[in-house]
């Protein structure tokens, strides 16, 4: 809930998507890498080690195979009953060519031991002495080769004992005692890396060679030999890699086995993991720190990424809240050269419509304030107030006010009088917007209406007439009930028709629509003769609506203002 709030705000999920769409795939290609860097370290190690102890077992099987060889050729000649000086001298010279022979014993076919020469011992010459059930006899007769189990001359120096017999059983059989520390220059010639190293172990898994050639005179010590044979034990099969052991000090080792044939020994080659591993660390490392320094330009390219998206969103956001909040004179000012710059031009341009809108509409509503809705709706349609200018028009011209108002509101309390004048215009207002008339003005209970200006109309003497008779019987309800409250009022209406000059007047606050011309006056002293439930109306008006309203003349009246009387007409209305 914590994280989902954290990453609520768009900055945010822009700064994470982006952060992770460049951070995931470094962080991918660098595992990838280093996975395939150690696989590929593995198998050149593999390999590495693998030709290493394929060469040391092929130097080794050479070294063995090469005195074998040569003590073959002591065994070419049949023997004779007479002593032979000839095998004395070849065996001489072959101790300078094989330094590593100590010994050799020459037998005829029987057995009997003809020579023996020795580095270290008394030679002995025609002993005759029967060595056929010796086990290097047998061994070498049925096997042609045959080689001993390695031992430890005075328990130090490992020794193989090798026999060889010629091809025809009459040449005898050579046995020759080597002296296996020499193959410690083959070892020690080994290098792997820069501590690894080779050893070589009989078949029983006694060390019989190691560059550490203290290691080797005491290679009949089960504790020296314990850890080189747990070593060999725990390679696999060829093919299968190299294994993984710990040496003697205790380090794993990667290792790998190659064996000699004849002697059925083993030669191990093996490197620290430590050592061997050291490139794939080292690359580790340097994707370590490359997966560091991306993840941080990816962070700072994210955080840069998501500003530069989310800004111009903020912008929008407080410029729209500004104009939502009325302030249509601002403007969002963004310079992106993309949709966020349309974007904002386009709500400049909504703000600029709303702020004529809004100055087109406190007019209307001033208008309507002073105006008539009718009058307002007019100049609202008309897009200026030019049809409120002045001009000549035919008009008929309402004049209506209560009979008695005067001593009913002197007699009455103030509150009370607003609550009758509220209901009186109340329906009066109803009326004007029926009719499409316009309200020019009302002081105290009077009221003028105009019909025909400043918004045309058909028939505007009969739909005058219409609205008088409507006011009429409206107020004459109300009448009924403020009468049955102990008022005594009363309702009149003057109706005159004719030229009038109408037009706008007042000054830059304040104006009114208003008309000028007898024919106000007339409708207004026609109003004043008017008694209670009466609609005078003059000839004019009479006329016009002739034949289609009833009409009672009520004769000529002479009118204040008017130097002759003038004909009167009263229109007739069925009250409630």
């Amino acid at each position: 809930m914590i994280v989902r709030e954290r990453f609520r705000g768009l900055f945010q999920k822009y700064l994470l998507v982006l952060f992770m769409a460049v951070a995931i795939p470094l962080a991918i290609n660098g595992i990838v890498e280093a996975w395939f860097g150690y696989r590929d370290q593995r198998a050149r190690l593999d390999q590495l080690l693998g030709v290493q102890a394929a060469s040391a077992a092929a130097e080794i099987h050479d070294f063995i195979y090469g005195i074998t060889n040569q003590l073959g050729w002591l065994v070419q000649v049949p023997w004779s009953d007479e002593p032979d000086e000839r095998r004395r001298t070849e065996a001489l010279r072959l101790f300078r060519q094989a330094p590593a022979i100590v010994s050799l014993a020459l037998l005829d076919n029987r057995g009997l031991e003809r020579l023996y020469v020795s580095r270290i011992g008394l030679n002995r010459i025609e002993s005759r002495t029967d060595r056929s059930a010796d086990p290097a006899v047998i061994g070498a007769r049925s096997a042609q080769v045959w080689f001993s189990d390695v031992s430890y001359h005075r328990g130090s120096e490992p020794h193989l004992t090798v026999a060889v017999v010629g091809n025809r059983p009459s040449v005898g059989v050579v046995i020759a005692e080597v002296n296996l520390k020499l193959i410690w220059d083959v070892i020690s010639a080994i290098k792997v890396g820069k501590t690894g190293f080779a050893f070589v172990l009989d078949r029983p898994g006694r060390l019989i060679a190691h560059p550490d050639i203290s290691l080797v005179l005491r290679g009949a010590e089960e504790a020296t030999s314990k850890p080189f044979r747990t070593i060999r034990d725990a390679i696999g099969p060829a093919g299968a890699g190299f294994a993984t052991s710990r040496d003697v000090h205790g380090h794993e080792v990667a290792a790998v086995a190659a064996p000699v044939a004849g002697p059925d020994w083993t030669v191990v080659v093996e490197q620290p993991l430590a050592e061997a591993y050291a490139p794939i660390y080292a690359v580790l490392w340097r994707t370590v720190a490359l997966l560091a320094a991306g993840t941080m330009f990816a962070a700072l390219l994210a955080y840069a990424l998501a500003h530069r998206m989310t800004e111009p969103i903020r912008v929008l956001e407080e410029g729209t809240e500004r104009i939502g909040a009325g302030s249509f004179d601002h403007r969002i000012s963004i310079e992106t050269g993309d949709e966020f710059q349309r974007l904002a031009n386009s709500f400049n341009n909504m703000a600029a419509e709303l702020a004529l809108a809004q100055e087109h509409q406190e007019r209307i509503a001033k208008l309507k304030r002073f105006l008539a809705p009718q009058v307002a709706d007019l100049v609202d349609r008309a897009g200026d107030d030019s049809v409120l200018d002045g001009r000549h028009a035919e008009v008929v011209v309402i004049f209506c006010d209560l009979r008695g108002f005067t001593a009913f509101s002197a007699a009455l309390a103030p509150e009370e009088v607003m609550s009758v004048l509220s209901e009186y215009y109340e329906v009066l207002g109803r009326a004007i917007t029926q009719f499409a008339a316009t309200l020019i003005s009302f002081s105290g209970d009077g009221l003028m209406v105009l019909v025909n200006a400043p918004v045309p109309v058909e028939e505007p003497a009969l739909r005058a007439v219409d609205l008088a008779v409507e006011m009429q019987k409206s107020v004459q309800g109300l009448i009924a009930g403020w009468r049955s409250r102990g008022y005594q009022v009363g309702f009149g209406i003057g109706l005159a028709s004719g030229a009038a000059t109408v037009g706008r007047i007042g000054y830059a606050d304040r104006f009114d629509y208003t008309a000028i011309g007898n024919v106000v006056n007339l409708a207004a002293r026609l109003c004043a003769s008017a008694a209670d439930r009466e609609i005078l109306i003059d000839a004019e008006v009479a006329e016009c609506v002739r034949g289609k309203r009833s009409l009672v003349e009520l004769g000529d009246r002479q009118i204040k203002g008017f130097d002759e009387a003038i004909p009167v007409f009263g229109i007739s209305f069925d009250t409630p």
